[in-house]
């Protein structure tokens, strides 16, 4: 997948920066999508998440995951150390405040890889700054299918996720932006639409008040110097 050409004029704005929430039921391609977003564009840092999950064999921890213990976790939570949480699939999930905070402060997009739990947490916290988008399987034998070639979780657990799937999907009213992932290239080039546009939002830019300062300054002077003429 690669990225398409910056819409944005090589003139620098201020801005602050923007939180990206992908969610999706297991399966259904958001972290495919969220790893070549933050390959391609350096302006996204990645949210990494606390989790009691077991870490998989392709993970790394403190890369995918910082893979932490139950009593970890609620020390985070009960010290208000977590901007949002959830239990998904009988594991515990939560994005540390700092890391997110310090991002918004230095104008950095934040990409948020998490459940419609979290989600709902963080519009509720910071509405303004969050750009919501549900990734939607094409068919449901195709999420099935995807779970199976992964190879990576046990019978058990794969039907777990296909159960908890239909939950998942029933939250899809809750996202601003919904993308049906029945090819990977045309799901990533629609999230890179949503977030060109996302990025060029008025109230998002709060250098444009400088700017166009700058700019009607200079047109008086030149209306100046015509008039004196």
């Amino acid at each position: 997948m690669k990225l398409q050409a910056d819409i944005e004029s090589p003139v620098r704005i201020a801005r602050r920066g923007l939180m990206l929430v992908i969610s999706s039921p297991s399966g259904a391609g958001k972290s495919t999508i969220a790893r070549s977003l933050l390959e391609q564009d350096t302006r996204f840092s990645l949210s990494v998440s606390v989790t009691t999950r077991t870490r998989r064999p392709s993970e790394i921890d403190g890369v995918h995951y910082h893979f932490i213990t139950r009593d970890e976790f609620f020390r985070l939570r009960d010290g208000d150390a977590l901007l949002e949480w959830a239990e998904v699939h009988g594991n515990l999930y939560g994005t540390p405040r700092e890391a997110a905070e310090k991002a918004m402060r230095d104008g950095r997009d934040m990409l948020f890889d998490i459940d419609w739990q979290g989600a709902l947490q963080l519009q509720e916290k910071a509405k303004a700054d969050i750009v919501s988008i549900f990734i939607l399987p094409p068919s449901m034998e195709e999420l099935k299918s995807r779970l199976l070639r992964r190879a990576e979780d046990s019978s058990e657990t794969i039907a777990m996720r296909l159960r908890n799937a239909k939950v998942e999907i029933e939250r899809w009213r809750d996202y601003e932006y919904v993308v049906i992932n029945d090819d990977l290239d045309r799901a990533f080039s629609a999230v890179l639409s949503i977030v060109n546009a996302e990025r060029l939002r008025r109230d998002r830019r709060p250098g444009l008040f400088d700017f166009t300062s700058v700019l009607l300054e200079q047109a008086s002077a030149d209306i100046g110097k015509l008039d004196s003429r």
